[in-house]
């Protein structure tokens, strides 16, 4: 990952098209992980080198806080978070440009965090994801030999 958008989060590194959602969490082929209050639902896809090798969706559910100032601070955290430790993803992918993944972070719990809380379980998230991430790319590498 280059400095210039080390700690950055552009548009292009955030899901907005209908049928890549449906495709996240209607295809067979999703998967899921949860550090609570937040469960990131992921999927592997191939991107071209041109684009962001990692697409994210932030969700807050209205039936777990019905205010909408609450909503606001949760996916601010959440945004935030990852923000800061999208570079745990960004280093096990070093060797493969056409690898990517589309992740959508939802918070599950009717309650309000801590930042603190909220960043240690993003980056809990994340290192598992990037394991995750590391271990087939490792399997598609012994089985192409």
């Amino acid at each position: 990952m280059t400095d210039k958008g080390a700690f950055s989060f552009r548009k292009s590194e955030r899901i907005h098209s209908l049928k890549q959602i449906d495709e996240l969490f209607g295809g067979g082929k999703s998967r899921a992980l949860s550090a609570f209050p937040i469960r990131v639902v992921y999927r592997y896809v191939h991107r071209l080198p041109t684009e962001a090798p990692f697409q994210v969706l932030i969700s807050v559910p209205k039936r777990n806080l019905k205010h909408a100032v609450d909503r606001n601070r949760v996916k601010r955290q959440l945004r935030e978070a990852y923000r800061l430790n999208k570079h745990l993803l960004f280093n096990s992918k070093q060797k493969h440009s056409d690898k990517g993944m589309d992740m959508a972070f939802i918070w599950l719990d009717s309650q309000l965090y801590d930042s603190d809380k909220v960043h240690q379980n993003v980056v809990n998230l994340l290192t598992r994801l990037a394991e995750k991430l590391w271990n087939k790319k490792q399997k598609t590498e012994s089985s192409n030999s």
